[in-house]
């Protein structure tokens, strides 16, 4: 089964930089192909995920966050339609953030951010399942909870987490940020590089 690697933190601005064409080169025996300059890598040859991770961990010249989803997955997920029939409007751009770990009940924010941020109830807390079963949180989840939000997550599965990015006035809050406040550690794409992984895992 094909499978996909993140990876999270590289090659932000001079922060672990490395060339991701060479990394794919030297997987070559494991059918890899780079997409973009983010870490993101299809992984089309049968190998198990302990083995793989151990491959790209050991070619990277510094600790970083490795995840591996099943090829499948992501194409159901895709398929799925997270974001509705509605085109985005000019303003908007599509994301996924894909987790590092399981998903865990949403906590309550500090009283400072209390103001902008929406908050489960203790009742939507207890009810909490991974996004596989039933239960979850609301959505749409909005960040800042008002009519100016930037950060709109409308669909989970699995380890994957759809939302919608607004630009506003000020300061930006993009959808990684917003996603791992709520949720925990994660590592976000543009649509379009899902768009794009998907054609490559197609036969």
């Amino acid at each position: 089964m094909a499978l996909v690697v993140f990876l999270r933190g590289v090659n932000v601005g001079r922060h672990k930089r490395f060339l991701p064409a060479a990394l794919a080169k030297d997987l070559a025996a494991y059918d890899v192909v780079n997409v973009g300059a983010a870490g993101t890598f299809v992984v089309r040859a049968t190998v198990p995920r302990a083995t793989l991770q151990t491959e790209v961990r050991t070619r990277l010249a510094f600790d970083a966050d490795i995840i591996i989803v099943g090829g499948r997955e992501l194409i159901e997920f895709a398929r799925s339609g997270p974001f509705g029939l509605r085109p985005p409007a000019g303003s908007e751009q599509r994301f996924l953030s894909v987790m590092l770990k399981p998903l865990a009940a949403p906590t309550c924010p500090t009283k400072r951010e209390a103001r902008s941020w929406t908050c489960p109830t203790k009742r939507e807390a207890r009810s909490w399942k991974p996004p596989s079963g039933e239960g979850g949180p609301a959505l749409p989840l909005i960040y800042p909870a008002n009519d100016a939000w930037q950060v709109k997550t409308v669909a989970i599965s699995g380890r994957f987490v759809a939302s919608i990015w607004r630009r506003q006035a000020g300061t930006p809050i993009y959808p990684n940020a917003a996603v791992e406040k709520q949720f925990g550690v994660s590592t976000t794409r543009n649509w379009n590089t899902v768009e794009t992984i998907c054609k490559i895992l197609q036969p």
